[in-house]
Formats: structure tokens, sequence, C-alpha cells
């Protein structure tokens, strides 16, 4: 029964990340196909909580269901507007540079490489929504609570770096205040533990098909760390802020929070 939804959402995915990659070429900008994914995977994600029946589906369903929502919901209204109106983001600009006469034929492989991730992501929400249990516990309130955090998290880091452009004085800097400072991505750890709310919820160890709920986080932390977050972002800044940046990075953890390491220049 895991499967279904799961290959319903793939399916899904594929067209609604077709449909990013024509928009993005007709109108020269790459960056709605992270629009597209967010609104796209919310839906999705709809489908896998509440498949088989959502007339039938239990309280568990619907919060999982909810949780999603509220991930695609506060993540595509983050990026719509910073899209829109806006020159492209400096990752996709890079694609147009690297895939050159072949950009078209490269973005539709990145638009729907996000289809799979997707159909990943699902396996967690959907072993979360069918757990067999009748009644809410304390495991779903901990879900809950995951999801709230995460999205505060996010919340506090984007106005933080909001607050800090604002400042002329900050021009050409780097933000290194507030969670910036014990993280270079503090955005993208709070999002990563957003994720942890579906095994928190669905997870079994006496039922191994349980142990899957464990994809969403895994998935969530290779595309952040090592595909599309980090990797491609960090190669931007390096690009625009040069040695600053990269004294950034050696004083502050790229992931995880952790103090930040004092400066060369200050211990001596």
């Amino acid at each position: 029964m895991l499967w279904t939804p799961v290959t319903a959402v793939l399916g899904l995915m594929a067209m609604v990340m077709a449909a990013a990659w024509a928009y993005g070429l007709a109108i020269k900008n790459g960056g709605w196909t992270d629009v597209f994914w967010s609104f796209g995977s919310g839906l999705a994600l709809i489908i896998a909580a509440l498949w088989p029946a959502p007339d039938a589906a239990s309280a568990r369903q619907w919060l999982v269901a909810a949780l999603a929502v509220a991930w695609a919901i506060r993540l595509g209204l983050y990026l719509g507007p910073r899209v829109a109106g806006h020159p492209e983001d400096a990752r996709y600009a890079h694609f147009r540079e690297l895939f050159g006469k072949s950009y078209a034929l490269g973005m539709l492989g990145v638009a729907m490489a996000q289809a799979p991730a997707t159909a990943l992501l699902a396996v967690s929400v959907a072993v979360a929504a069918q757990r067999p249990l009748d009644h809410l516990d304390l495991r779903d309130l901990a879900g809950v609570l995951i999801v709230v955090a995460a999205l505060w998290g996010e919340a506090l880091a984007d106005r933080q770096m909001r607050r800090f452009k604002a400042d002329p004085a900050n021009q050409g800097r780097v933000c290194d205040i507030g969670l910036w400072a014990w993280s270079r991505h503090p955005n993208y750890f709070f999002e990563w533990i957003g994720w942890l709310a579906y095994p928190a919820i669905g997870l079994d160890p006496l039922r191994p098909m349980t142990w899957l709920s464990l994809s969403a986080p895994v998935v969530m932390y290779l595309l952040l760390t090592r595909v599309s977050g980090i990797p491609p972002l960090e190669e931007a800044m390096l690009r625009s802020r040069g040695p600053a940046y990269r004294a950034y990075q050696a004083r502050v953890s790229s992931f995880f929070p952790r103090r930040p390491k004092v400066p060369v220049e200050a211990e001596a």
C-alpha cells in the first residue's frame, strides 16, 4: 500500500517539474523551478498522507498532511517573492553559464531530478500517516513541536538576514549575526530539522518497514549539504565576497550550529 501513493507522487511531480521547466524557459528565469517544486511537493505530500481516500482519512493522516502543507506554504511564500520580478538566482544563472547552448536540456535534467526527490520525501510522510494507532498520542505531538520549532528557526534566520541586508553599512559584507554566527546556513539546518517530524511520528524499531520514515531527513540532508543547497550557494558567495567569505567559512560551521571558532588574528 505504501508504494502506490509514492508512485502517484512521482507521476504528479514529473508533470509539475516539466511545467516548471517550460515556464522557466519561457520567462528566462530558472528560479521558478524552486517555487513550482515547493507548492507541487506540498500537493503531492497531501496525496501521500491522505491515501487512499481523504473522506476516510484518520486524524493522524490529516495531521501529517497539515504538517506537509505548513512546510510547503512557508517555503513557497518565501521563495515566490524572491523570484517574481527579480534577477535570476545566482545558482540558476550559473547553470545558464555552465550548460551554454545545452541550457534547455540541462535545465530539464535539473528540474526533473526533483520529482524523485519528492517521491522519497513522500515515503516518510506515508509511513508516518499510516502508523496503525487509532488515536493521536505524544509522538504525534512531538512531530508537531518539531515542525513548529523548524518553522520558527527558519523564520528567525530569514528575519536576521533581512535586517542585516537592510542596513546600508553592511553592503558587501557577510552576514555573521545571530544564528548566522553559529551556522553559515541556519535556514537550511532548520529546514532539515522539520523533516525529522515524520520518523518521530512513524518510526517503530520493531516494524522494519517504518525505518523508511528516515528517508526524508536523509534525502533532505544530502540535497541541502551535497547537491542543490550549500555547494552552489557557497560557490556564488565566494565569487561575490571572496576572502571575506573564505574567512567566514573558516570560522563558522557549514550546517550544524556550533560555537564559532576564534579568528587567528584575535587569538594573537
